[in-house]
């Protein structure tokens, strides 16, 4: 396994740092410095703790698998997701990001690059499909996306009339790769993992949604 992260430490005076990383975005490396420096060089990793993620990892990162950890936070080695050039072609199964907000274009296209045939791309992240279908939903990706939708850790719900749906159930997307109208989150702050499997070959222009995998013997 793999880890792409941003770097940073060291401790000394914050005054100053916040003022000059809220100059900044989140694309530029110095910004990254600066807030692992203000946070004491402590690591983060994760929205969600593994218990919640295991089922997922389990269903569809093969064993064995090479698997690359993309934005891994401040706990590992440090990778321009932008450019990965160290990694030859098709050289994953599986790649895992827990968000791609920027840079996104460059950093799914590196991806893709990586990802053998059948490979997976999991992308956990808090941006609904109207912010993240878009940048995945591309035909010289030829991905076939299935979502899920999973509560933030430690969410309550007060629901208790519903049987409690599994969470490894996949959220149906219209055809412009969209939530159902209607569609109510259980927890508002709910986290997206979108399952991207690459085809052997790319399927077209048209948006591609699948409510599962292909059957288990395929994948």
């Amino acid at each position: 396994m793999y880890g792409t992260g941003g770097g940073g430490g060291g401790g000394g005076e914050v005054s100053g740092r916040s003022r000059e990383k809220q100059s900044l975005n989140y694309g530029d490396p110095l910004y990254w410095d600066l807030r692992y420096m203000e946070e004491g060089g402590a690591a983060f990793d994760w929205y969600q703790r593994y218990s919640a993620l295991r089922p997922f990892v389990r269903k569809f990162v093969p064993t064995p698998a090479r698997v690359l950890m993309v934005g891994c936070g401040s706990a590992h080695m440090q990778m321009d997701v932008r450019d990965m050039s160290f990694f030859r072609d098709e050289s994953f199964d599986c790649v895992i990001d827990k968000d791609a907000p920027v840079c996104a274009s460059q950093m799914v296209e590196e991806v893709s690059r990586l990802l053998r045939p059948g490979g997976i791309f999991m992308l956990i992240t808090y941006g609904d499909p109207s912010v993240r279908i878009p940048h995945l939903n591309q035909a010289r990706y030829g991905w076939k996306i299935v979502l899920f939708v999973i509560p933030r850790p430690g969410f309550q719900s007060t629901e208790v009339s519903c049987p409690k749906k599994s969470i490894l159930e996949p959220v149906p997307l219209t055809e412009k790769g969209q939530l159902p109208a209607g569609y109510v989150l259980e927890d508002p702050d709910s986290h997206y993992i979108y399952v991207c499997k690459k085809m052997h070959e790319f399927m077209g222009t048209n948006p591609v949604y699948r409510n599962q995998l292909e059957a288990d013997g395929e994948q």
